[in-house]
């Protein structure tokens, strides 16, 4: 069983899918550990009605990020956690967390990356005009939303749309596409080629999460 270790933020949506995927036994993974930078951040209230452990590292009382991780890294180790997955965490990591977690360490951005990375991304994409939005799971590199492209959801743009209306069906689809990455990682299918992550059973094919949400 795949030992998750969770790095959050804010209220933790995506976070209480992979709970709930847990629970379900839809995936063969367990969250050892919850942590936030954010005292009173909803997400650790969520994990710790699943019955996770939960901790609060407050970034602002450490003179370096590395110092910040270091403390990350100890925590995440003490629980043997395998993959850390970020769910809303609003820092980024230093190089040597990554270095720690060697393509052991997701995230999900609210984009088709490479397409409108960093923050407001809907916001972006609904600037730029597109017709086609949605959400990206990869792999965590030194840059910022730049890592190996794991799964991937697209949603439509509607000529109706407002960021909020927009960023709640990909939230939608987020939920989806976080719990079918995990899947694929805690059952060995996939592996990290340069800037490709490659799926080692072709059979397998993520793209089922390539579809839009009904207007």
């Amino acid at each position: 069983m795949l030992k998750l270790g969770i790095l959050v933020s804010g209220r933790g949506s995506n976070l209480q899918a992979i709970l709930d995927a847990c629970a379900q036994r839809r995936l063969d993974a367990e969250v050892a550990l919850a942590l936030s930078n954010v005292e009173g951040a909803q997400a650790l209230e969520r994990a710790r009605q699943a019955g996770v452990s939960t901790g609060v590292v407050d970034h602002r009382e450490f003179a370096s990020r590395e110092a910040f991780d270091q403390v990350l890294t100890e925590l995440f180790n003490a629980k043997g956690v395998q993959l850390v997955c970020l769910a809303g965490f609003m820092r980024m990591l230093s190089p040597a967390f990554l270095r720690a977690f060697p393509n052991r360490v997701i995230n999900i951005h609210p984009s088709l990356l490479p397409a409108f990375p960093g923050m407001h991304a809907v916001r972006q994409a609904l600037e730029a005009g597109v017709r086609i939005a949605g959400c990206t799971v990869h792999f965590v590199d030194e840059g910022c939303d730049t890592g190996p492209v794991l799964v991937q959801a697209a949603v439509p743009v509607l000529d109706s749309d407002t960021e909020q209306s927009l960023s709640e069906r990909i939230l939608e689809q987020e939920h989806q596409a976080y719990v079918l990455a995990i899947d694929l990682i805690a059952r060995g299918q996939v592996r990290v080629e340069g800037r490709k992550a490659l799926l080692a059973t072709p059979r397998l094919n993520p793209g089922r999460l390539f579809h839009p949400v009904p207007a």
